[in-house]
């Protein structure tokens, strides 16, 4: 089963595309649409490609547990299970709501396997621009069919392009972003869409992206797919990345180096605690 659960799931993504996500796009009626929290829209092919794509991978591991954005939303007790000793599948329907939900790209179709509480498999679908990644943290990606491996080079500071979503960060980590933004060759505002974001480094359109918010969903695939590429996914003190990590902030680039580059550049670091007082 391992030797074709990359296909499997890739094909269950592609069909769950195909028969819910894009007959829906841009036919979505008023009432399709609702704001399950705060500034967080949920639409009825959020709800119908989750049902579809927990099913296809109860079928494929019946014994693995799924955790979905939107079965979260019901019941915040499933991410408990991102830590469990067995195979957890974590789920994000559609990402990019508020663009799907507007009749705008880019959106993606996104799952991550976890076996033994740590991220071992991903997968990103990009319907519209009909971009695949896949891959096993152990053996590596493919994109679109073809065997990659991010580079090791660095490109120099003002060459260097990605994107910050600025507008979540704390008021004082945002002005330092930009400031340094000067310094890089292109700092972009992000796409609203963590998937398009990760498929972004993996093609090469950009070296590094920031983010502040960490929802598992949003991030387990993808830095996965980094990190098995031979990029690196970090919090912001430069520990590596867990889905079930609560913290916000995090750092994703092609290679250690340009990390390092980017954190020093854009990144403010928190000042020393001061020394203790003499002893009297």
């Amino acid at each position: 089963m391992a030797d074709t659960l990359l296909d499997d799931v890739a094909g269950l993504l592609r069909e769950t595309a195909d028969r819910i996500v894009l007959p829906s796009f841009r036919h979505l009626d008023a009432a399709d649409v609702i704001e399950k929290a705060p500034g967080e829209l949920v639409t009825v092919a959020d709800r119908r490609a989750e049902e579809a794509i927990t099913a296809g991978l109860r079928r494929l591991r019946p014994n693995s547990l799924v955790v979905g954005e939107e079965a979260v939303a019901e019941d915040p007790s499933l991410l408990r299970h991102l830590r469990s000793s067995g195979d957890v599948w974590l789920v994000d329907p559609i990402d990019g709501t508020a663009n799907f939900a507007a009749g705008q790209r880019p959106f993606a179709l996104m799952i991550s396997l976890l076996s033994g509480g740590e991220p071992v498999a991903g997968w990103i679908f990009d319907p519209l621009a009909e971009t695949l990644a896949t891959g096993w943290l152990e053996t590596g990606v493919h994109l679109d069919g073809r065997p990659l491996r991010l580079p090791t080079e660095a490109p120099s500071l003002g060459s260097l392009r990605g994107a910050a979503m600025t507008r979540f960060l704390p008021p004082s980590s945002r002005r330092t972003v930009e400031a340094g933004g000067a310094r890089v060759g292109e700092l972009l505002p992000g796409q609203h869409c963590a998937g398009r974001e990760y498929l972004d480094l993996l093609t090469g359109a950009q070296q590094f992206v920031i983010f502040w918010r960490t929802l598992p969903w949003d991030h387990g695939p993808g830095t996965l797919l980094v990190r098995a590429a031979g990029g690196v996914a970090r919090r912001f003190d430069g520990t590596d990345y867990h889905p079930a990590d609560t913290e916000h902030g995090l750092l994703v680039a092609i290679n250690d180096q340009v990390w390092h580059t980017v954190h020093e550049t854009l990144l403010p670091t928190p000042p020393s605690p001061p020394p203790p007082p003499p002893p009297s």
